[in-house]
């Protein structure tokens, strides 16, 4: 028998049968959804803060705008590679710029008769690959994991898509790349001397 309460349109909150209000559910789903989303959010958010932070730390990056280093940040992806795990060979295609967070990278050369030369090792700060950006020729060396090493992969075709749209980090970012062949370029053309004046010995 309904009570008086009932009978006026009223529900007593205090009785455990009453039924929730109609929409209720969806509305506290609805409330759910979105804090979940904003959580989100700001995690994304703070990834991204850290990135920006990473990359404006390298010389490659360092003094850019800092919508310019956002919006690069958004492009990168993580990764890890166990010791001596290769992370390209010599010969691949280049799939874009790498910078070292972690651990050390090994770049190399077979040569034939000698075996594996070690050209350089990389470690947390340095990068290697960006002449994959500015040309599409097959990669000039291996990157091997030195020991286990946790780095960030630019793609190349998120990168140039960048660089397409936004001509002035465009500008920014191909002077660099220039200086930064340059002076390995220099380093390649000392080694190969020193190479051959001791040859001569």
């Amino acid at each position: 028998m309904a009570s008086g309460l009932e009978e006026l349109g009223i529900i007593d909150d205090s009785d455990e049968h009453a039924a929730p209000a109609p929409g209720a559910t969806e509305q506290t789903a609805a409330i759910e959804d979105e804090a979940a989303a904003a959580s989100d959010r700001a995690e994304q958010d703070a990834h991204l803060s850290k990135v920006e932070e990473i990359l404006g730390a390298v010389r490659l990056f360092e003094g850019l705008l800092p919508t310019h280093l956002r919006r690069i940040a958004a492009l990168a992806r993580e990764r890890e590679f166990g010791r001596g795990e290769h992370i390209f060979h010599h010969g691949d295609d280049g799939d874009g710029l790498y910078l070292v967070l972690e651990g050390a990278v090994r770049i190399s050369r077979n040569v034939s008769g000698m075996g594996e030369e070690a050209l350089a090792i990389l470690r947390a700060g340095q990068y290697f690959g960006e002449m994959s950006i500015v040309d599409d020729a097959p990669r000039s060396a291996d990157a091997i994991a030195h020991e286990r090493s946790r780095v960030l992969k630019l793609p190349k075709d998120d990168l140039r898509d960048l660089m397409f749209v936004d001509r002035e980090l465009a500008y920014e970012l191909l002077w660099r790349f220039v200086r930064t062949m340059s002076g390995r370029l220099r380093e390649s053309n000392d080694r190969l001397l020193m190479l051959t004046i001791s040859s001569k010995f």
